[in-house]
This record gives C-alpha cells, structure tokens and sequence, in this order.
C-alpha cells in the first residue's frame, strides 16, 4: 500500500472512533438525564444497540458518502485522506471543548474541499435530486441543514401529544414512560450504527479497494471492514464522550421523562429514515435538536439559549473550516510527492 492509502485507511478507523465520540449524547443523554439507572449500565444499553445497527447496516448512506468524490483513481487515497483527517481533527477539537458538533457535516466539508483541491469543480459530484434521492454535495448539504429542523418540530409535537397523557398517571404508574425512554434510546442508538457506521465503512472500503463507487446490496463492504468499524463506533460512544454527554443531558435544560420519550422518538425516526434514503446527516445534530425541540414546547424560558447558541455556532463554522482543512491537506501531499 502507498502512503496515502495507509493515511486513509487509519483516517478511516479514527473517523469510526470519532463518530462514536461526537454521537456519544445520541442514546445515552436521555437516560443520564432520567438518572434511573448508573452511567455504566447505561453505556452497555447504548453500546450493544449501536453495535447490532453498525453491524445490520447497509450500504446507500456509504455509497452516497464516497459518492460524494470523482476524482480519478490515483487521487482518490490522498483525498478520501484528507477528508476523513480533516473532519477527525476539528471534531475532536470541538469536542475536547465539549460542543456536540458533527463529524459528519465535518466530513461532507472534507471530502468536497479535498476533492476540490484535486481535481478542481469535476473532482466533486455536486449531484442533487436523483432517482428520487438525495444525492452528491448539493443533495446531502439542504438534508443535513433541514433533518435538525424538522427533528425538533418533530419532538415539539410528539411533547404535546404525550404531556397530557402523562399529566393523568399517577407518579407509581409512569414506569411504562420511563422503559419507553430505554425503547427510544435503543432506537436512537440502532439508527446511529446504521446511519454513522456506514460512512466509515464506506470510506474504510473505497481506501482498501481504490473505488469510488460501492457496490449495491452490501456487496461493496467485507464483513471484516463492517465489524471493525462498527466496533469501533460503538466503543468510542462511551469511551471519549462524556463531557458531551453532560452538555446535552444537563446544560440544555433539565427535562422530563415526557420530554425524554419524545425526544428521543423524534431523533430515531428521522435518523430512521435519512438513512433509509441515503442521507449521511448529523445523528448528533438531530438528537441534541429534538431535546431543543421538547425545551420549546414545555418550558421556552428555562433553555439555556446561549448554550444553544453556542453549539449552533460550531455547527455552522464545521464544514467550510474542515472543507479549507482538507484542500491544504492534499496541497501538502502534492507538495511532500
């Protein structure tokens, strides 16, 4: 293997790692929040649904991830390379700070300005609205930027649905509420294996194979690159996140278990069916937007608006910082040859 190849190969594996750290908060949050069970319990909850996602996966959110480079085929080691370093480096820059920022957004950055830098505007499939899904740059971009959004109306209305329902049970009688919460995470947990898993595995596949394109049906990923990135991901969801996990749990606001249920059943459908079209989105994004979501419904005054605010702003700077990150990148690998 060349040099570039082995640096998109280890990118890869430290894009798994890193997707576990940033989605961390993803299942775990609502439950620390519940405070009903210890951090350790439910870590393994979290770790065990992940998994099995990672590892049931398909292959649309992968192909549509890699498909976001056409360069030609000796360029596309340096490139994929650069995207995956670049998206690695400024998520756990931003996370080490405790922001929930998306190595997922960082990554669609990368991988356009690393295309960019090497083969100009063709290097990047701009794409669109195809078969009727959304696919290249200019289709994943206004999914990514909508799926937080209408997360959180989503939370908003699963609130006002279920609060009433939950203001006639007596306090010994919420317990179907409170193993709904568990239900939900496990959901919110299986939708990120299968929706974040994918684009390590994709980009672990195109670097081993040297393709750009994957094939369909799963065919285009071994079950050896699957299980290790899905073990990855998984492991990495509680071993380097739990100062995110505190910032979504406690420093939004401190919600219920009503709010908790909605929340995370809000996050699991959109992740559910982003995933389902191909849409490689921000699971992390989605959950912290739909506890948003929930804390505008119930009580608007108690959100913590400049934490909001805050984590909004990492999000915004996340792609164009990782897509000018990744084009200096393949410069200096130009520059080193």
């Amino acid at each position: 293997m060349s040099a570039a190849e082995v640096l998109a190969v280890i990118g890869a594996l430290a894009l798994a790692a890193l997707l576990g750290v940033s989605d961390s908060p993803n299942a775990i949050a609502a439950l620390v929040s519940g405070r009903t069970r210890s951090f350790a319990a439910v870590a393994t909850w979290s770790v065990g649904w992940t998994l099995i996602g990672g590892l049931l996966a398909g292959t649309v959110v992968a192909r549509t991830t890699v498909g976001l480079v056409r360069v030609a085929p000796h360029l596309l080691a340096p490139v994929l390379a650069a995207g995956c370093w670049s998206a690695v480096i400024f998520t756990w820059w931003t996370v080490r700070r405790g922001f929930p920022t998306s190595a997922s957004v960082g990554l669609v950055g990368g991988l356009a300005g690393a295309a960019w830098a090497a083969g100009g505007w063709h290097g990047v499939h701009w794409g669109g609205l195809e078969d009727y899904r959304l696919v290249g740059v200019l289709g994943v971009l206004p999914g990514i930027l909508a799926a937080p959004v209408i997360a959180s109306m989503v939370a908003l209305i699963f609130d006002r649905l279920v609060r009433p329902i939950s203001l006639h049970l007596r306090r010994g009688a919420a317990r179907p509420l409170r193993v709904g919460v568990w239900i939900a995470s496990a959901a919110v947990a299986l939708a990120d294996g299968t929706n974040d898993g994918q684009k390590a595995m994709g980009i672990l596949a195109a670097s081993l194979s040297g393709a750009a394109v994957l094939q369909p049906g799963g065919s285009g990923i071994s079950w050896p690159v699957r299980v290790t990135s899905a073990v990855l991901l998984a492991l990495f969801t509680v071993l380097g996140g739990r100062q995110v996990v505190t910032t979504v749990a406690r420093r939004l606001w401190s919600s219920s278990t009503t709010d908790d249920l909605a929340g995370q059943s809000a996050a699991a459908a959109v992740i559910f069916l982003a995933a389902w079209r191909g849409l490689p989105l921000s699971t992390s994004t989605v959950v912290t937007s739909a506890k948003v979501g929930t804390g505008l419904s119930r009580r608007p005054r108690h959100l913590q608006h400049q934490q909001v605010l805050r984590i909004l702003g990492a999000w915004l700077v996340t792609l164009p910082a990782c897509a000018i990150a990744a084009a200096l990148l393949v410069d200096a690998w130009r520059l080193a040859r």
